[in-house]
């Protein structure tokens, strides 16, 4: 892969799907809407219907715009998550041509796409008054929960630069939206009034910002989440139920106690970065208290305790390419990236990465990200990782997240 010479919109996207013919188009499409964002149109907005489609709450990490739709799919069920941004040079158009909701590229029409639909629990309340939609967030097929909208790393101003949950949680505040700790009976009985909708779910998520506070590193992070994990599994019959964590990197034996004392089933540690250097720029409160080896090491080590394809490091695609310390050049970057991605894999942990985008209120606001080529590359990348080191992240494939393009991948 060269150094990009992409063209703008439509033909930009064309000359990637051509370049990359053993790469679905679908899923071209899908990455460069999330990494160019949307505009609806008032006639787009018009078509919104509350009473279907959730208008209301906010991402832990992003805000979305007033009455617009959570997010879209595309017509073979991929889900694409993006929001309108302000800032956006080039986003994809969301119209109403012929009747059809569609995506629009610089006047061409591209795909048919529908909105997400509204879960039966949004509607409902807590015996605390509380609605459930601050207590869980719904993705298509999976419920989300937050226990903490914060991050500690922010306490010193030590979060990760392209993160957004420390000024989402400040503007949340202002506006009384999400609570910063969940409470533990409203957890519960939203989980419990989720389940009553047979066949929405198929799976319960768990994130929140880093806590490295407690007589070891994250002990208060992990008590938080053996406490709300426990509240869920009040629903379930099994030991087990179908579900993933994604937290810091917590040791050998914050892990067991995880493991042995809750129904989890999957945890993903987001590492962000595959490079040394680059954590410790970009993620300067992540390698203040663990650095960047022995956060990697601490995913490979719950390899032996979840099971080779229940344990994934998360990245965040192209923040490598930020400037003005990341790579330069997308050849090295790729290089870069997938020789770390496959010494993790030879160790039994799968890597997805997310598409960045440089939303408001990060430090990396006004970055650039990475040209399409990157990402499609990056995708294929990634998922033949996987099929060469044959590890199935079960729990974060394309039906129970949706945001990766490349373990979108793994159902072709």
């Amino acid at each position: 892969m060269s150094q990009p010479t992409e063209g703008r919109g439509a033909s930009a996207r064309k000359q990637v799907q051509e370049e990359f013919p053993d790469v679905a188009k679908l899923i071209i499409l899908k990455a460069d809407v999330q990494r160019r964002t949307v505009r609806y149109t008032p006639q787009a907005l018009a078509t919104v219907d509350p009473a279907i489609h959730p208008v209301n709450g906010r991402w832990i990490y992003t805000e979305k715009a007033d009455f617009s739709p959570e997010s879209l799919l595309l017509r073979d069920g991929t889900s694409i998550l993006t929001a309108p941004l302000a800032t956006a040079e080039d986003p994809y158009l969301v119209d109403v041509v012929d009747g059809r909701t569609v995506l629009v590229d610089h006047g061409e029409v591209v795909e048919e796409v529908e909105f997400w639909t509204k879960p039966d629990f949004y509607d409902k309340f807590t015996t605390s008054g509380k609605p459930m939609w601050h207590i869980a967030h719904a993705r298509p097929q999976r419920i989300e929960f937050n226990p903490y909208s914060n991050c500690r790393f922010w306490d010193n101003g030590k979060g990760c630069k392209f993160c957004g949950i420390a000024s989402t949680y400040t503007r949340g505040k202002r506006e009384a939206s999400k609570p910063l700790h969940l409470d533990l009976r409203d957890i519960a009985e939203t989980m419990q009034e989720a389940l009553k909708q047979k066949g929405r779910f198929t799976s319960v998520f768990l994130t929140g910002g880093s806590i490295p506070q407690g007589a070891e590193v994250f002990d208060d992070e992990v008590d938080l989440y053996v406490d709300v994990l426990q509240a869920i599994g009040e629903s379930f019959g099994g030991r087990k139920f179908p579900s993933q964590l994604l937290g810091s990197a917590f040791s050998l034996k914050q892990v067991e106690r995880l493991y042995s004392r809750t129904g989890i089933m999957s945890y993903t540690s987001d590492i962000e970065v595959l490079d040394p250097e680059l954590f410790s720029w970009i993620c300067p409160g992540k390698s203040e208290w663990v650095g960047y080896d022995r956060w990697k090491q601490r995913i490979v080590d719950a390899v032996g305790i979840f099971g080779k394809g229940f344990v994934t490091a998360g990245l965040v695609g192209g923040v490598e390419l930020a400037k003005p310390h990341g790579f330069a050049s997308e050849d090295e970057a790729l290089k870069a990236t997938l020789g770390e991605a496959e010494g993790l894999a030879q160790k039994g942990v799968g890597s997805v990465a997310c598409v960045w985008v440089p939303y408001r209120g990060t430090v990396f606001q006004k970055q650039k990200v990475p040209s399409l080529r990157y990402y499609v590359a990056l995708a294929r990348g990634l998922q033949n990782l996987r099929n060469q080191y044959r590890i199935s992240i079960e729990m974060d494939n394309y039906r129970r997240c949706g945001n990766h393009p490349d373990s979108d991948l793994g159902r072709i």
